[in-house]
């Protein structure tokens, strides 16, 4: 059984808002990073958001800020991504990944750190 898995994707009009749901089974140490990636067609993987477990910090992409958020429900081991006014270019596979490595790195640069992973789930922008 999948330790990580999305939910969520869809299809939907630019301007249309989408909310992602990643459940995490994996039994995470307390101090955690858990976080999305997305990669398109034709192009890498990119970060994100990515959320810190200690006082909940967030790192966005610049591409997205301003429309995307990311939250945590600990006790469910969920993980959120809100996205709002989506755009064509929003659209690739929505990865969801955790890590707990000490020390832990929690940026959207960081996704060499990530050990687990998610199968995605797709998010498609028309215009």
């Amino acid at each position: 059984l999948a330790q990580v898995m999305e939910s969520g994707g869809g299809s939907v009009q630019a301007g249309g808002s989408l909310k992602l749901s990643c459940e995490v089974s994996v039994n995470l140490y307390t101090k955690n990073c858990m976080g999305w990636f997305r990669q398109a067609p034709g192009r890498e993987r990119e970060g994100v958001a990515t959320m810190y477990s200690d006082g909940g910090r967030a790192d966005y992409a610049d591409s997205v800020k301003g429309r995307f958020n990311i939250s945590r429900n600990d006790a469910e081991k969920t993980v959120y991504l809100q996205m709002n006014s989506l755009k064509p270019e929003d659209t690739a596979m929505y990865y969801c990944a955790a890590h707990d490595h000490d020390p832990v790195y929690c940026f959207t640069t960081d996704e060499r750190f990530f050990p687990f992973w998610g199968q995605g789930t797709l998010v498609t922008v028309s215009s």
